[in-house]
């Protein structure tokens, strides 16, 4: 067993045994290998994503946790929110040059959560039209601008 597949069934078992309010791993969606997952999350109650349901898609390199998971919103429910692409991408600091391995799965899921709840109002972002047209599948690979920190 490699390392990181070490530490995968180390966060899969904490995911598991003790979730976060709201989060659950769908375990049917699991790879052999633990290098992908889907991750079910509900939004919190009393805030706009009440009720409303996501999956989220972590992918993760040989490299984890060293190398951040690419991490994205899958389906045909993507939360409409000013950090997050019609796409699906996700633009948030520790998803990219503010990770650290420290970090995991559970860890990244309480910061997505958290951005949904803390959000007030429904909107894409601005350029939400010409980034889905342009960029990466992967998004991992856009040099994000961080310039708002107020959702």
């Amino acid at each position: 067993m490699t390392s990181m597949e070490k530490r995968l069934q180390k966060e899969l078992q904490a995911m598991t045994k003790d979730p976060p309010a709201g989060v659950s791993v769908n375990t049917n969606s699991l790879s052999s290998s633990l290098s992908e997952w889907v991750v079910d999350i509900e939004g919190a109650p009393g805030t706009l994503y009440e009720g409303e349901r996501f999956q989220l898609s972590f992918k993760f390199t040989s490299r984890y946790p060293f190398d951040s998971p690419q991490v994205m919103f899958l389906g045909p429910n993507i939360p409409v929110h000013p950090h997050i692409y019609s796409n699906g991408h996700i633009c948030l600091s520790i998803l990219t040059e503010d990770w650290s391995p420290a970090l995991s799965v559970q860890s990244v899921c309480l910061s997505i959560v958290s951005m949904l709840s803390s959000c007030k109002e429904k909107k894409l972002p601005p350029d939400n039209a010409i980034y889905v047209r342009t960029c990466s599948k992967d998004p991992k690979k856009t040099r994000w601008w961080y310039h708002d920190n107020s959702v």
